[in-house]
């Protein structure tokens, strides 16, 4: 049986960014901390036009920027914690949000990351699907599925970002079926 996958706290999601920045640049954290207080950036916007002309994209230019200016009260707070709040006024859609880990478990290095209003399936490269309460009765799945068109169990999607342009919408468990698991197959794959 597939054992629902453990969801990454701040600290644990902190270790793996700093992996992937010293991966990335061969340089780490303190060096790059030392040479962003050199550069005395004036904010946010400023540092991330910076780091950009640097080659330091995604997770590992968030850490940086979380390191410059501080983190995001939600990123200081547990998984379950952040779960349980997403889910307060919506009980009986927390079995939806479990079957889609169950699913994702299935799949092959994938880390779950928790935050303030979604939680995001991310593959060895990057972020696949968001899995997000949206209404009293229904939890969308957003996925990054370049290329395929609304249609079936796809439909468009939004509030996932621009890259989340479809989603899939789930009212019961239940729906969390094959069908559903070859559509998150299929977003994972195209995010390799």
């Amino acid at each position: 049986m597939v054992e629902k996958p453990q969801v990454k706290s701040w600290r644990e999601m902190r270790a793996w960014q700093i992996g992937l920045l010293e991966r990335a640049t061969g340089e780490s954290l303190p060096v790059w901390t030392d040479r962003i207080r050199a550069r005395a950036a004036g904010s946010e916007a400023e540092l991330r036009e910076w780091l950009e002309r640097q080659g330091v994209r995604g997770y590992a230019q968030m850490l940086l920027v979380h390191e410059t200016f501080g983190y995001p009260d939600f990123l200081l707070k547990g998984a379950d914690e952040l779960i349980d709040g997403q889910y307060a006024d919506r009980p009986g859609l927390r079995p939806v949000l479990d079957a889609v880990l169950l699913r994702a478990a299935e799949l092959p290095d994938v880390t779950v990351q928790a935050r303030k209003t979604f939680v995001a399936l991310v593959g060895p490269r990057r972020t696949f699907a968001r899995v997000r309460p949206t209404t009293r009765g229904r939890v969308d799945v957003g996925l990054r599925l370049p290329g395929e068109e609304p249609g079936g169990r796809l439909a468009v999607a939004k509030g996932f970002g621009d890259e989340m342009a479809l989603r899939v919408a789930l009212q019961e468990a239940g729906e969390v079926d094959e069908e559903f698991a070859a559509i998150l197959r299929r977003a994972y794959d195209a995010n390799l």
